[in-house]
């Protein structure tokens, strides 16, 4: 298997003036039992390091990624010292992306790898690539990508010389999944199952044969999942290849950085890009799970579309979510007890069981009534509380009553059967002298499209 590498960037890109272009023309030299990683043509600074062949032998067996290793790193000390990552992360909470890369790089070695999901995660690749160490990169392979995304593979491939190691699932799990329920079965139960046997296990296979992994998680990707990630961390759900709790570190990089600076970054380093972008989408997973959000909507409802805001974790990172909150998923815990009410307005009427039930019940209204189906700990409900707010307010006097019922935990199962909830918010729009509700069918929530629905039925 050829062999690629990587090295530090040339001492004029630390002063801001080189180009990817300057980064071309590495080369690789094969020594019997040792590599030397080569440094960029004409750099002063040359960056030398011994590393393990290729052929080395695996520290477990039950692992496929060191196999197929692309940036071969330096081996590091089977002993690593006791780091205190609380504290690290804290220190570097205010680091560039690019520090904590190399930082994570240096401090493990060929033992870390970066996870790369097809997605605007390669920043990732590029900040490695910046750092000049060598780097590994894996993914995992569902079977149901888009081809666009397979495509992005190969184009990623040849751009930084590397090969991504791919993880895929168990072949006679997906057999027994597929067999059992179906193709689609997800659309019924829920997509943690399939996810669990496509994604969740090929990644705990890969993690063993590791120390540490590299993500790219945002706080701001899943405001009701992700808002707390720390930029490094005791990984709380998977195990390293010492095994155990507490043998994996986390590493998150771009946990501070905003969506909208990682694509100013993409585009200033003219990094390549999923083609899928340009189509709408955002966060991208499975062909059958992952839609196109439109302008204005949080990339996350892309994602299993079908289900509540709350459960768009695919189980990579169920550690974000906090115990209360997976015994809310599980359908245990009281979610009034966590949670703030919101869409508070007076020119808002507040509808309880009895009230949405009379309201469902007329067959003629005499004013028209726009609801919205609601579960104040949503993050997609939150992020649209203030235009329904304004548009409240602009309706005010118009004759159309404005209300909300909040259709979660015990109300969840009449909102689904009697009100046309699908996910949350659904919104509901009863006109004037019809007998039937109208529910309202775009995704865009700001005040003009909502004023245009009603007044189309008002």
């Amino acid at each position: 298997m050829a062999l690629s590498a990587s090295s530090s960037p040339s001492s004029s890109f630390l002063r801001g003036s080189t180009t990817l272009h300057d980064l071309k023309g590495f080369r690789s030299v094969r020594l019997l039992d040792k590599c030397l990683v080569p440094s960029v043509p004409g750099d002063s600074c040359l960056r030398t390091f011994l590393v393990k062949p290729v052929c080395a032998e695996l520290k477990r067996s039950d692992s496929v990624v060191p196999l197929a290793a692309t940036m071969v790193a330096p081996e590091v000390e089977d002993r690593i010292e006791t780091e205190d990552y609380e504290k690290l992360a804290k220190e570097m909470g205010h680091a560039s992306p690019l520090e904590i890369m190399d930082r994570a790089l240096e401090k493990f070695g060929n033992d870390i790898a970066i996870a790369f999901s097809g997605a605007e995660d390669v920043a990732l690749i590029e900040y490695a690539k910046l750092t000049g160490r060598p780097f590994r990169v894996f993914s995992l392979d569902t079977g149901r990508l888009n081809p666009e995304t397979y495509q992005f593979f190969d184009t990623v491939e040849k751009h930084y010389g590397i090969h991504i190691e791919y993880m895929f699932p168990d072949a006679v799990e997906v057999q027994a999944l597929v067999r059992s329920k179906g193709l689609f079965s997800f659309y019924e139960d829920g997509h943690q199952e399939c996810c669990r046997v496509r994604k969740v296990r090929p990644l705990r296979r890969a993690l063993k044969g590791l120390r540490a992994w590299i993500t790219g998680q945002r706080k701001d990707q899943s405001p009701g999942t992700r808002a707390e990630i720390p930029v490094v961390q005791v990984d709380p759900s998977f195990e390293g290849m010492d095994g155990g709790v507490g043998s994996l570190v986390k590493w998150n990089p771009v946990a501070n950085v905003e969506g909208r600076d990682i694509w100013n970054f993409l585009q200033a380093m003219n990094v390549p890009v999923n083609s899928l972008h340009l189509q709408g989408y955002i966060s991208i997973g499975c062909e059958p799970c992952t839609r196109p959000v439109l302008p204005g909507q949080h990339e996350r409802e892309g994602r299993w579309w079908w289900e509540d805001a709350k459960s768009k974790e695919c189980g990579l990172h169920k550690g974000n979510i906090r115990q209360e909150e997976v015994a809310q998923l599980n359908g245990n815990g009281n979610e009034s007890a966590m949670d703030n009410d919101i869409f508070n307005s007076q020119n808002l009427v507040t509808l309880n069981r009895a009230g949405i039930e009379n309201l469902a019940g007329l067959k003629n209204w005499r004013e028209p009534w726009l609801v919205v189906l609601y579960a104040p700990w949503c993050p997609f409900c939150q992020a649209m509380e203030e235009s329904y707010v304004e548009l409240a307010e602009k309706l005010a006097g118009s004759g159309v009553k404005v209300g909300k019922f909040r259709a979660d935990g015990e109300q969840k199962a009449y909102a689904q059967q009697e009100l046309q909830l699908g996910s949350f918010p659904t919104i509901l729009l009863y006109p004037k002298h019809s007998a039937s509700a109208v529910k309202y069918p775009s995704e865009k929530r700001d005040v003009d499209s909502l004023m245009a629905f009603v007044n189309a039925l008002r």
